[in-house]
């Protein structure tokens, strides 16, 4: 598996597995703990999600504090632009953002450690986004950032994209200062978590 650490976002992920094609179609293998271990994603896997939406759908962009989520997401149907912010107070790169187009054909998968934000917009009709969490959905720990914050700048494909109510009405990251993960709090879980 050939592995790419971001430029912008060292602990960024970009994973290319191995796909096995031929003519009846292809072969994947989407996770095998001692390989993903191998590369220093040590951390357990609890929870699976499946998201299908149409094109011009944005989620995001979303993290949960205290109890952060780490992300290992595929795109399994189509194609989307995804998403990872650095929201760790006193981070060095607090703020800043990186992109990828991932798709179910070039079938890159994207590490998104915790105290990250995460999301995406749908490129094509409809897409079927996988991700693997490594703590549970907590609605209680659920932290929206906008959209579009300035603040951040992520340069989005649509500049109008299909929002829900929650992400439409999500504050900028400024007003959520008090309530973002601490950068010294989330590496020393991460590093934690690696020794394991």
């Amino acid at each position: 598996m050939k592995v790419t650490a971001d430029g912008l976002l060292p602990e960024v992920l970009l994973l290319e597995p191995r796909v096995l094609r031929d003519a009846r179609g292809s072969f994947q293998e989407l996770y095998h703990a001692d390989r993903y271990a191998g590369l220093g994603l040590r951390t357990p896997f609890v929870q699976d999600n499946v998201s299908r939406s149409a094109r011009g759908v944005l989620r995001g962009l979303h993290l949960q504090h205290p109890h952060g989520q780490g992300k290992l997401v595929t795109v399994l149907e189509g194609a989307v632009f995804d998403v990872a912010v650095d929201v760790r107070r006193g981070s060095p790169t607090f703020g800043r953002w990186t992109g990828y187009t991932l798709t179910a054909d070039g079938a890159h998968q994207l590490w998104i450690p915790p105290g990250f934000a995460h999301g995406f917009l749908v490129l094509e009709e409809r897409s079927l986004v996988w991700y693997k969490c490594t703590a549970v959905y907590s609605a209680a720990d659920e932290l929206t950032v906008r959209w579009d914050d300035a603040d951040v700048g992520v340069r989005w494909p649509d500049a109008a994209p299909i929002l829900s109510a929650k992400d439409a009405a999500a504050p900028g990251l400024a007003e959520l200062a008090d309530r973002l993960p601490a950068h010294d709090d989330v590496a020393a879980s991460a590093a934690s978590t690696a020794r394991a």
